[in-house]
């Protein structure tokens, strides 16, 4: 991410007397929304009034500040799966333009009484001017002075969460699952924090409505430290998206990310862990009872490839590399971290080519394609998908290599050509038709391609990628910029064959 020196003088402005504005709760289960664009904010019935009256504030310029930081404290209530959270964000404007606004992200929101927002503060100064709407995600803070380019403002929330329990859909083809809340084997913390979303130059904030199924939200780079306490007496095992350090405090465990897109939780008093070093990367793999054997596949899975893709694409990032036995159906990969379904521990054989083993690839390579090399995951999907479901070929062939024919049958036992690889979260047509667009019809077109390049130029276009978008958030018109630079082959009818967009 690029970083603008800050030079410039601290002005002061006076503020004028500004209108109330509060959030308010709703109280049952929400349904997923029709629209794909974020409603207009409008303003909340002040109801929980804040004070009404402010000091001059002023933003302060930290230079040094790379990317946003996010400290958070997480007061758990494990019996009764409820939180009490403080959090602070420090927040360094590089986007090259002054803003009057910020807008949040606030998923624990779509659930009702899910999230309670207690008090907003802006350089310590009382946020009267805000909006966030019933089961919606969008928090809108006016700020109570623009923040120039190179400024940085420290942002304080407290609230407090109510988990759901997570909820079993009858039809796991049409609507994606529930990973946010809790089971009776295991509480998830999955987007669960307010964060700050990318904000585009000329466009404005990025924040997309959620879907039925695939992923909508978008993320910048950021450091986090996130401290976990339990009021309960519960001790829970904790896997985690940092690596843990020494909280000071007997009561609590805190854990630190560099450089991540989000900070996943997982918490069960049913958890068995297994460990492995690669390099100087400790990986887990958390599981419950009686799965020891899947367990220690999906650990040696996650080592293995890590090993492979750190090779083929670039360094991993991270300090640590977690894996854990998700209580719900499917996959879903966070920063340093990812779930498996159950169901994949339920169908192991023993042998490589199962859904432990591939989709424990899948989820490990989106720590090149989704957590160092973002993407716009509503509108762009395959940039990270069809990448990482490529990748599930690189890792067979690297460590199974006489397995590769049988891991592409396993894998596309359902598959016809769908469409085109470039369709959105809102255009897939249902669940299984967007994977055979954006998943399975985009690994055809990354076979294709590296055929029809071979591979020293594949791989080097693929090593390129990533060095040059390692912590940033590349758009297709990015990725075939770098392609070009490596190749000068006709692609024209593989473009016109997977694409339906020209790039």
């Amino acid at each position: 991410m690029s970083k603008p020196i800050a030079t410039r003088v601290i002005l002061s402005f006076l503020l004028s007397f500004l209108f109330l504005l509060s959030s308010c709760s709703p109280s049952t289960p929400p349904p997923l929304p029709t629209e794909t664009q974020p409603p207009s904010p409008t303003t909340a019935p002040p109801e929980t009034a804040l004070p009404t009256e402010t000091p001059t504030a002023f933003p302060t310029l930290a230079p040094e500040l790379e990317r946003p930081q996010y400290v958070i404290d997480l007061q758990m209530n494990y019996s009764s799966k409820a939180a009490e959270v403080t959090q602070v964000i420090t927040y360094p404007n590089w986007t090259g333009e002054t803003l009057t606004n910020l807008v949040l992200a606030v998923e624990p929101n779509l659930w009702s009484g899910g999230f309670n927002l207690r008090s907003l503060s802006v350089n310590d100064l009382p946020v009267l001017n805000y909006t966030l709407e019933a089961l919606s995600q969008r928090l809108e803070i006016v700020l109570p002075q623009p923040l120039p380019p190179s400024g940085t403002l420290t942002l304080n929330l407290t609230y407090s969460l109510i988990l759901p329990k997570m909820q079993a859909y009858s039809d796991p083809n049409e609507v994606r699952p529930q990973i946010y809340g809790y089971s009776d084997r295991q509480v998830n913390f999955v987007d669960w924090y307010p964060f700050i979303v990318p904000y585009q130059a000329g466009e404005g904030w990025i924040l997309h409505n959620p879907w039925f199924y695939g992923e909508h939200l978008v993320y910048d780079v950021a450091d986090f430290d996130v401290t976990v306490s339990f009021t309960d007496g519960t001790t829970p095992q904790i896997a985690a998206s940092g690596a843990e350090v020494a909280s000071g405090l007997a009561t609590s465990r805190k854990f630190e990310l560099e450089a991540g897109r989000t900070f996943a939780l997982s918490m069960s008093t049913d958890y068995k862990v297994a460990t492995q070093t690669v390099g100087d990367v400790k990986v887990f793999a958390y599981y419950f009872a009686f799965y020891d054997e899947e367990g220690e596949a999906l650990l040696q899975t996650t080592a293995q490839a890590l090993r492979v893709f750190t090779e083929k694409f670039g360094p991993y990032r991270h300090k640590t590399m977690t894996a854990v036995q998700g209580d719900f159906n499917d996959g879903m990969e966070y920063s340093a971290f990812y779930f498996i379904s159950r169901d994949y521990f339920n169908l192991y054989d023993g042998t490589p080519v199962n859904y432990l083993v591939i989709i424990g690839a899948h989820e490990t390579a989106h720590q090149w394609w989704f957590d160092a090399v973002a993407n716009d995951q509503g509108i762009e999907p395959w940039l990270d998908e069809a990448l990482a479901t490529y990748s599930e070929r690189i890792y067979y062939e690297a460590i199974y290599p006489d397995l590769v024919a049988s891991w592409q049958s396993y894998r596309y036992f359902e598959f016809q050509n769908a469409g085109f690889v470039d369709t959105q979260v809102y255009d897939g047509g249902g669940q299984r038709p967007y994977w055979d667009k954006v998943y399975l019809t985009g690994a055809r077109f990354f076979q294709e391609l590296r055929e029809r390049v071979g591979d020293e130029i594949f791989f080097a276009f693929l090593k390129d990628y990533y060095a040059q978008y390692a912590d940033s958030r590349a758009t297709a018109v990015d990725f075939f910029r770098v392609l070009r630079e490596h190749t000068s082959a006709d692609l024209s009818d593989l473009m016109a064959k997977y694409f339906e967009n020209t790039y």
